[in-house]
């Protein structure tokens, strides 16, 4: 990729400035995108070799002797570490004849070396045409997504060749020439994981029919070769591998995420099961080869290869965490004709594959289900129905425009307007919206309970100290009126029940509402409105972070009644309802009151009738009540919550410019077009 760089005509005399300008930037990306690759390098390294020495490489090691001498003594599946294919032990025999430590190091820097070939690889095999900016750029980007990817720091955890299989194939489609070495090493990789046989069937129908043929040969010999040396752990793989049972745990675990693995989740055992299986699985086969041949015939052999992977995946009768790197690979396919809608299967994928999957999809127990097969759906999404576009399709190069409001002056001259805010006029893409809202949601509850060392008993000594010092500023001013406040409601029943029902309900409740319906109806307003709740939310984290507060009802010796979750034992080291969940001494500012805000502002802001307004700013006004009637947050915290709020509105006002007015829109390329006046807000 260096020679790309220097390659080609030299600039003219007047254009050589903007030239050696852009060359210049896209250096520097490159040079920045690849510090960023080596940093996520050295943490996972870093997260290996720093956690205790039973605790890690432990698939690796369970079967390496106290001498690094091969455990012989009986099958390798014996000790259900273990579950690769006995051809895969067989190659890895002479390895452990050195020393542990020794192993453990090399094991992880050589898988290290694996994830950069094979970022640099899939770098180099984006589908044609892509700009030489791109070309640049797409290896360094590839690694950081690989070392990020919870296939790889699996696999560098538990010691696995996962990788392996997988730069195998790609090396046999995009690097070597002539058919019979491509289809040696694919057949290799067969044989570390059967089911990337599956790659023969492609290379037939694709023409590359000698590849096919090579690939069938190559796993044969390479599964015979192992049979002979290891008859016993042949047997014992290949019988009860197919036969359902599984290695390496119970076969329903949460990590083996094939069809086998979640139709067993599902309650279904037995021959029903396995039949059901069997023939989902050739569904998914036949659809997925015949999906991936149509790409690869369109030039798209990148999207080919891992359409056929993410089948393979899905038709394993176990497939482990570390083996579903070729979910991955499926981010190159294009999906949609609008600007707005290109980036949802990416980022979908990207956030699968990165994040666990509670992160994802709430902690309900309706979305059990979904939650604990999240990867296997996008596997099966990418192999079997996911639409994507054809390079001959006019909109793979040229989706239809996102429609913008007009730019506005920049607020300071020293701060640029952000790009990414800009307001659309027309809805974004809700799929998309919905993920960022829930991964974003799911980010700041982390935040939230990290403030204080990941628990409520690391930070209470100082979130007492913290509530101490507010309540000697609210008694300094005057305003300590939580305890009156909490006693008087507790008095009367219906109305401490009405505050506990706000407190609980309307704090997620009526933010989403109006976030749903200015993206419905007001969606030159939608933009705008979540900007500046995003903001907000960001400095109450800092907050949170910096300023531990304990809330009335937990701080010792003032009395609070806790109307909302009930008495609490001051004597316990951790103590607090949701503790488990939730930061509980995340107090200043309050988000229940500054969402509550925020809702007012918006509506006073947007609604049309007068009413409307009144109505909209009644919600702070009980939520204000609300958290200091249940003792749950002081006057101050309240006064903080506005704080933020304000300062989102104001960065939004400072990054994106004034509320979009009706006006003539710019396309995403900077080109006038005509488009509708947004209502007048």
């Amino acid at each position: 990729m260096a020679d790309v760089e220097h390659s080609g005509r030299p600039a003219e005399v007047f254009g050589a400035t903007a030239v050696g300008g852009v060359r210049g930037r896209v250096r520097a990306a490159r040079l920045g995108l690849w510090l960023i690759a080596a940093v996520l390098a050295v943490r996972q390294v870093a997260v290996v070799l720093g956690t205790p020495r039973g605790d890690r490489l432990t698939d690796l090691e369970t079967w390496v002797g106290p001498n690094g001498v091969l455990h012989v003594n009986g099958s390798l599946y014996d000790s259900t570490q273990f579950t690769g294919t006995p051809f895969a032990g067989l190659v890895l025999k002479p390895l452990t004849r050195a020393a542990a430590q020794a192993l453990g190091w090399g094991w992880t820097f050589g898988t290290l070396l694996l994830v950069v070939a094979l970022g640099l690889v899939a770098g180099r095999a984006l589908p044609q045409p892509v700009s030489r900016r791109a070309s640049l750029l797409a290896a360094p980007v590839a690694v950081s997504l690989l070392m990020l990817s919870l296939p790889v720091r699996n696999a560098l955890w538990l010691g696995q060749i996962s990788i392996l299989p997988v730069l195998l194939v790609l090396v046999g489609c995009f690097i070597v020439r002539g058919e019979r070495a491509s289809g040696l090493l694919i057949g290799v990789a067969a044989a570390l994981q059967p089911t990337v046989l599956l790659f023969a069937p492609l290379l037939w129908f694709t023409g590359r029919r000698r590849a096919a043929v090579s690939t069938g040969v190559t796993f044969a010999a390479c599964t015979a070769l192992a049979w002979a040396a290891m008859p016993h752990d042949s047997y014992a793989y290949w019988v009860h591998h197919m036969a359902g049972t599984g290695l390496g745990g119970p076969a329903d675990d949460l990590a083996n995420q094939s069809l086998h693995g979640g139709l067993l989740r599902l309650g279904l055992t037995g021959p029903l099961e396995i039949a059901l299986f069997f023939t989902l699985a050739a569904a998914v086969a036949f659809l997925g080869v015949r999906r991936a041949v149509r790409y690869a015939r369109d030039g798209q052999l990148l999207l080919a290869v891992a359409v056929t992977g993410c089948a393979a995946i899905a038709v394993s009768p176990t497939t482990w965490q570390h083996q579903l790197l070729w979910v991955l690979l499926a981010v190159v396919g294009r999906v949609g004709r609008r600007a707005s809608d290109r980036y949802v299967w990416p980022v979908a994928v990207v956030l699968v594959m990165t994040l666990p999957a509670k992160m994802i999809l709430p902690n309900m127990s309706a979305l059990y289900t979904l939650r604990d097969d999240v990867v296997l759906l996008a596997a099966l999404a990418a192999a079997t129905v996911v639409p994507f576009l054809s390079r001959t399709s006019p909109y793979y190069q040229a989706p239809v425009p996102t429609e913008y409001a007009a730019p506005v002056p920049a607020r300071l001259r020293h701060v640029p307007l952000l790009p990414f805010l800009r307001r659309v006029l027309s809805r974004p893409n809700l799929l998309l919206e919905l993920l960022l809202i829930r991964v974003t949601y799911a980010a700041y509850q982390q935040v939230r309970l990290a403030a204080t060392g990941g628990s409520n008993e690391a930070g209470r000594v100082r979130a007492e100290h913290h509530g101490h010092q507010i309540l000697g500023i609210e008694r300094f001013l005057h305003i300590d009126i939580e305890h009156w406040v909490n006693h008087a409601v507790a008095k009367v029943d219906w109305l401490r029940g009405f505050f506990d029902f706000y407190y609980e309900s309307f704090h997620f409740v009526v933010p989403l509402t109006v976030l749903a319906v200015l993206y419905w109806r007001r969606p030159v307003d939608y933009r705008w409105a979540r900007s500046s709740l995003g903001f907000a939310t960001l400095l109450a984290l800092v907050g949170f972070w910096l300023y531990p507060l304990a809330p009335p009802r937990l701080l010792p010796g003032l009395g609070i009644i806790d109307t909302v979750h009930g008495v609490q034992d001051f004597s316990k080291p951790n103590y607090g309802t949701l503790t488990a969940l939730t930061n509980q001494y995340a107090a200043m500012p309050s988000l229940h009151f500054g969402w509550s805000l925020w809702c007012g502002v918006v509506i006073a802001v947007i609604a049309p009738r007068w009413w409307m307004k009144a109505l909209g700013l009644l919600h702070p006004l009980f939520t204000v009540s609300a958290i200091v009637a249940t003792g749950n947050h002081w006057v101050l915290d309240a006064v903080g919550g506005a704080a933020v709020v304000a300062a989102g509105l104001g960065l939004s006002y400072l990054f994106q410019g004034p509320r979009a007015r009706p006006a003539v829109s710019v396309a995403v390329r900077g080109e006038p077009v005509p488009a509708k006046e947004p209502s007048p807000g």
